[in-house]
């Protein structure tokens, strides 16, 4: 049986009012320290975590949340014996709490990552790094913001 006009128009305008319908997507609005310690612990498992051999250069006060500069870099030969393996970013109130991984081998001549980051508020950022000899180094730094990012609705 042949499609009327009708019977499209009132199909198309069905599909059309269905995409329109807002998706609300639920997740917490912020991170909680045990979700930072949580996607830490995804990342290195059970393994000690020593401070020191990482540098994160960020800025102590930010006026705006949405782009935040910063710089992390390890101190390593970068040789096919001693080289850093990735560079994780963890964050402690953002949404997500794992801002980035940073994947590095010895062919990357210098242990250094440099990006821009949104920050929900004022909070901690961690820097952790993994050598080649699967050991892992951190250091963290205290950020304050003045106008938060990552404040939109999920639609």
């Amino acid at each position: 049986m042949p499609t009327t006009r009708r019977q499209f128009l009132s199909l198309a305008g069905g599909i059309t009012a269905a995409g329109t319908i807002p998706i609300v997507t639920l997740r917490p609005l912020e991170a909680t320290p045990g979700m930072l310690n949580t996607a830490i612990r995804n990342v290195v498992g059970e393994a000690p975590i020593r401070t020191g051999r990482v540098k994160l250069d960020i800025p102590p006060l930010v006026e705006n949340g949405n782009t935040v500069p910063m710089t992390v870099s390890v101190a390593s030969p970068m040789t096919p014996d001693d080289y850093v393996r990735s560079i994780h970013v963890f964050n402690e109130k953002n949404p997500q709490p794992n801002i980035g991984n940073f994947h590095l081998g010895p062919w990357a001549g210098r242990a250094q990552v440099s990006t821009r980051i949104r920050l929900a508020d004022t909070q901690k950022v961690v820097a952790i790094a993994r050598l080649s000899d699967d050991s892992f180094w951190q250091v963290a730094a205290d950020v304050v913001v003045t106008l938060a990012a990552c404040t939109e609705e999920m639609n």
